[in-house]
């Protein structure tokens, strides 16, 4: 009997993110606050970031981030995990994240 694997995340590759998704993606308050977390913290399991909306909801936002080039996510057994593309954004869009993360809450 055939098991079922979670589908493998997809994301742009380097040269293909383009700043309108990457702007977009970094307005939401709730995405901003899961980029500021896996800016602080580093890479990080969907159950442990600490944001006050559904699984569902969560799961959106995270496909927004990781479809605009602003996170990367990966499976390890039955847990997904999310990191920052910090090196990708700094190399396309210097100061960008730094300003981001630096403003005022």
């Amino acid at each position: 009997m055939p098991t079922e694997t979670a589908p493998a995340y997809t994301y742009p590759d380097r040269d293909e993110i383009r700043i309108e998704p990457v702007l977009h993606a970094l307005a939401d308050p709730v995405r901003l606050q899961i980029v500021r977390q896996l800016a602080d913290g580093g890479e990080c399991a969907c159950g442990n970031l600490d944001v006050r909306v559904s699984k569902s909801t969560l799961t959106h936002h995270l496909r927004t981030l990781r479809e605009a080039g602003v996170i990367m996510g990966r499976q390890q057994g039955t847990a997904r995990y999310n990191s920052l593309r910090r090196e990708d954004l700094d190399a396309l869009f210097p100061g960008l994240l730094n300003g981001i993360l630096n403003a005022p809450r």
